[in-house]
C-alpha cells in the first residue's frame, strides 16, 4: 500500500509530460506545414512574374481596350391607370382577408367590365 501513491503520482507526471510533448510536436508539424505552404505560394509567384516579358521597344504597344459600351437608358415605369391602382387595391383587400374569393372575383369583374 505504500507503492501506490508513488506510482500514481509518477504516472500522473508521466501522462502530462506525454501530453505536453505531444502537444508541442503537433504544434510544431503544423508550423512546419505552414511554412512549406507559404513558400510554395511565393515560389509560384516568382514563377508566374519570371514568365512575364518585358516589352521591347521592337514590339507593337498592346492595343487599347475598346471603350465601354454606354449604358442603356433605363425603362420608363409603366404609366399607372386608375383602373390599375384599382385592381391593385382590390388585391390587397383579398389578400388580408377582409374580401372573400367570391367578393373579389365579382369587383374584379364589375371594375374590367366582364
Amino acid at each position: 500500500m505504500i507503492r501506490r501513491r508513488p506510482l500514481l503520482r509518477a504516472a500522473a507526471v508521466g501522462g502530462g509530460a506525454y501530453m505536453a510533448g505531444k502537444n508541442n510536436a503537433r504544434r510544431q508539424a503544423e508550423q512546419a506545414q505552414y511554412q512549406q505552404e507559404q513558400d510554395d505560394r511565393i515560389s509560384n509567384l516568382e514563377a508566374q512574374q519570371a514568365s512575364y516579358q518585358q516589352p521591347s521597344y521592337e514590339q507593337a504597344p498592346p492595343a487599347p481596350y475598346p471603350p465601354p459600351a454606354p449604358e442603356p437608358a433605363p425603362a420608363a415605369a409603366p404609366a399607372s391607370s386608375p383602373m390599375l391602382d384599382q385592381l391593385n387595391q382590390l388585391a390587397a383587400l383579398h389578400q388580408q382577408g377582409v374580401l372573400s374569393d367570391e367578393e373579389f372575383t365579382a369587383a374584379k369583374a364589375k371594375l374590367l367590365g366582364t
